[in-house]
């Protein structure tokens, strides 16, 4: 059974500072491009989220986008810290919105409780963040 992990995106204005990001730092891992992020604790999913999982990314309040798993494994800082790395495919998949209260790590989210993807996908018709963003404010999107 799927699962998928929601993730506050800290520090990201809006989804092309994301995809920048993302750009930015992509590393190979086993022959492919993937681009990790970190935390302290592994999920205990792990089975579960790499049978079609994704990091659902919370931006600015609201879940925005998506990213699927391809691996997981543990790195250590240079003091001797591990880490759980976890590796998502460099592709940032957008979503409705949906609005999403701050909470701290990661929380693990059911696939019918995930927002569904846009229908056209990045760029298209969709309005500029901007624009989307005061309608989020008055409550019309």
């Amino acid at each position: 059974m799927t699962v998928h992990l929601l993730r506050l995106a800290v520090g990201a204005e809006n989804l092309q500072a994301m995809r920048d990001w993302r750009h930015d730092h992509q590393i190979n891992w086993q022959g492919r491009a993937v681009v990790p992020t970190y935390t302290k604790r592994a999920p205990t999913r792990v089975t579960e989220l790499l049978d079609g999982g994704c990091i659902y990314w919370v931006v600015k309040g609201y879940i925005q986008c998506r990213q699927r798993f391809i691996g997981f494994d543990e790195v250590q800082d240079v003091d001797g810290t591990a880490y759980c790395r976890m590796l998502m495919a460099p592709e940032l998949i957008e979503t409705v919105s949906m609005p999403k209260r701050p909470f701290q790590g990661w929380r693990y989210l059911k696939s019918e409780e995930a927002p569904a993807d846009l229908a056209g996908g990045a760029g298209g018709d969709a309005l500029p963040e901007h624009l989307l963003a005061e309608l989020r404010a008055l409550g019309l999107a």
